[in-house]
C-alpha cells in the first residue's frame, strides 16, 4: 500500500465507487469523494465506501459559506468519520476557525482540515484579468496557505507547481495535498486541470499526499502504474 497515495473517485455511481474502493483499498491510503457522489446518495455514501474497504475518506467538498453554516457541514461530515475534508481559504478567517472549532470537538479522532487557494483550473489570465488578484499564483498560495495555517487548519490543497513556494513559506507547519498528477508516459483523458506535474517533483518539493484518480482508476494493473509513478518503495 502506497499510503501518500488519495485514489479520486470521480463517479456519481455508487457501485462503481464501491468496485472501485474494493479494489484499490489495499493499494493506496485514502479514497477522496466529492459532489457526484455526495449529492446523489447523501453522506450514507462515506459509510459504504469504508464498509466497502476504504479505511480513510477524503472528502472534497471546499465549504466556503459564512462561519455558522461551515460549522454546521463540519460537524456532520465529522460525525461520518472522515479522515479530512476542505474548506476554501478565502472564507475567511472567521470562517476557518469556525471550521476548526467544529472539527475538533469530537470524542474521536478530529478529521484533517485543509484550505484551498487557487483551483488547479485556473490559470494567471483568470486569476489576474477576471477575479482582479494582482499578486502571481504561488504568491496568492504561499499567502493564502499561511492565512490557513494561523487560522490552524491542518494544512493546504495545491498544484505541483506551488508545493515548493508553499512549503517554504509554512514550513512543516502543515500537510501538503497535490491533485494534479503526471506522467509523461501514463495518458489520461484531456480535463480541466491548468497546473499540473510530476509525482516525483511534488514528493521532493514537500508534498505530503498525492491525488491520482483515472490512471489509477482505468489501469488494469494499479500496483504496475503506482510503479511507473515512481512511487512504489517511497516513503510512506
Amino acid at each position: 500500500m502506497v499510503k501518500k497515495v488519495i485514489c479520486a473517485l470521480d463517479t456519481g455511481e455508487l457501485d462503481e465507487a464501491i468496485a472501485i474502493t474494493k479494489r484499490l483499498g489495499n493499494v493506496v491510503g485514502a479514497f477522496k469523494i466529492g459532489h457526484s457522489l455526495t449529492l446523489q446518495h447523501g453522506l450514507d455514501v462515506v459509510s459504504r465506501l469504508q464498509d466497502a474497504g476504504a479505511n480513510r475518506i477524503f472528502l472534497d467538498l471546499k465549504f466556503h459559506d459564512i462561519p455558522n453554516s461551515v460549522a454546521l457541514a463540519v460537524r456532520e461530515a465529522t460525525r461520518r468519520g472522515v479522515w479530512m475534508m476542505t474548506v476554501h481559504i478565502s472564507g475567511g478567517p472567521a470562517m476557518m476557525t469556525a471550521a476548526v472549532a467544529e472539527a475538533r470537538d469530537t470524542d474521536g479522532i478530529p478529521p484533517l482540515l485543509v484550505g484551498v487557494s487557487v483551483l488547479t483550473s485556473l490559470d494567471q489570465h483568470v486569476l489576474t484579468d477576471h477575479l482582479g488578484v494582482q499578486r502571481s499564483i504561488p504568491e496568492h498560495m504561499a499567502y493564502l496557505s499561511q492565512l490557513a495555517i494561523d487560522c490552524d487548519l491542518d494544512g493546504v490543497v495545491c498544484s505541483p507547481q506551488e508545493v515548493k513556494e508553499i512549503r517554504k513559506q509554512i514550513g512543516s507547519q502543515g500537510v501538503i495535498v497535490t491533485p494534479g498528477i503526471r506522467v509523461q508516459n501514463i495518458a489520461v483523458d484531456e480535463d480541466d486541470q491548468r497546473r499540473t506535474g510530476s509525482p516525483s517533483e511534488a514528493l521532493s518539493d514537500g508534498a505530503d499526499y498525492l491525488v491520482i484518480g483515472r490512471a489509477l482508476i482505468n489501469s488494469e494493473h494499479p500496483e504496475w502504474t503506482l510503479e511507473e509513478f515512481g512511487l512504489v518503495g517511497a516513503p510512506n
